[in-house]
Parts: C-alpha cells; sequence; structure tokens
C-alpha cells in the first residue's frame, strides 16, 4: 500500500464511504484530535512500567483507534470494517479502574499542578489533549450526529488518564505540586 497518494494534497480528504471533505472539516478535526490523543498515549504509555497499566493503556488505544474509525464514517456510510459503535461497556471499565486506583491514592484536597515523575507528566499531558479531543467531539456532535458514547468515552477516559498519573507519581514518590490562588500562596 502506498503511503502517499496525493488525493489530499488541495486540502481534501476522504472520509469513510468515500466523501470528500475538507480537511479543516469539524468531523476530520474530531478524528485528528482523537487521533493525537493516540499518539500522546503511546508516548505515555513508554513512560509506565507497571504491567496492568500497560496493558489497559494498550486496549484505550485499540478503542482510540475504533473510535476515530467511527468519527471518519459519516452518518449513512457503511461502519468502518465491521466494527461496532461504541458502546457504554469501555467507560464503565474505567470508570472501575478509576475506583480502584482512588482508594490507594491519598485523599485530593486541592487542585494539583501537572508534572511530577516522566511517567506522570506524560499522562497529564494526554489528559489535555484528551480535553482537546472532547471539546472537537462535541463541536462536532452540535452540528451532526455523533454517538453520545464518544463523548462519554472521552471524558471518562481523561478522568481515568488524571488518576492514573497522580498514581504513577504516588507510586514514584513524586510529590504532586498543589495549586493554590494567588491570594493563597503565602
Amino acid at each position: 500500500m502506498k503511503i502517499y497518494t496525493r488525493g489530499g494534497d488541495q486540502g481534501e480528504t476522504g472520509l469513510v464511504g468515500g466523501r470528500r471533505v475538507s480537511k479543516s472539516s469539524l468531523r476530520v478535526v474530531a478524528y485528528g484530535e482523537v487521533d493525537e490523543l493516540n499518539a500522546v498515549l503511546g508516548v505515555a504509555a513508554v513512560e509506565v512500567r507497571e504491567e496492568p497499566d500497560v496493558k489497559v493503556l494498550a486496549e484505550i488505544q485499540r478503542i482510540l483507534f475504533d473510535l476515530g474509525a467511527e468519527l471518519a464514517t459519516p452518518p449513512g456510510s457503511e461502519s468502518a470494517r465491521g466494527t461496532p459503535p461504541l458502546g457504554p461497556e469501555p467507560s464503565s471499565g474505567l470508570e472501575a479502574a478509576i475506583d480502584v486506583l482512588t482508594a490507594k491514592l491519598p485523599a485530593l484536597r486541592h487542585f494539583i499542578l501537572p508534572g511530577g515523575s516522566r511517567a506522570g507528566a506524560a499522562l497529564h499531558h494526554a489528559r489535555t489533549v484528551c480535553r482537546r479531543a472532547e471539546r472537537a467531539v462535541v463541536a462536532l456532535a452540535a452540528n451532526e450526529p455523533v454517538n453520545p458514547q464518544a463523548i462519554v468515552y472521552l471524558n471518562r477516559l481523561s478522568d481515568y488518564l488524571f488518576v492514573l498519573a497522580r498514581a504513577m507519581n504516588h507510586a514514584a514518590g513524586a510529590r504532586e505540586l498543589e495549586w493554590h490562588g494567588r491570594g493563597d500562596r503565602g
């Protein structure tokens, strides 16, 4: 398979089903943001050492790839390679994982600044990219039909990435820097 086709040289791309659209269309932006999130998670996964967490991140990457294909498929087109639409199960799985991780962490009493260990910082970065992807999907959903589970999943995923970043920092002994408003910094 050739990597370059020259089909996008005029600023358009093909969606699943063959329809050509501008590369700046809300649909292309949405699945592009999900693709970027997937890549950033790949970088974060390199920094995560614990096997269960590595496996969870790999599964999240698979789900994100499926979600990108779903978003690249406009309503009325055949689904991408027979992949069923995202259901509620992955979001429920993230909630369970959040609960397990949270139970092992000190209570959160203040906002915290992104950072800590290399793994924690990479996961905080992934969390912010996840929020951007979520906003792009919300913008698309305001204009075209979108599976509502896509928004739920991205919202839950950003929560999971936050908690996993805290867990990585805690395991590494990295101090969480608390944010205090300007009047409360002493």
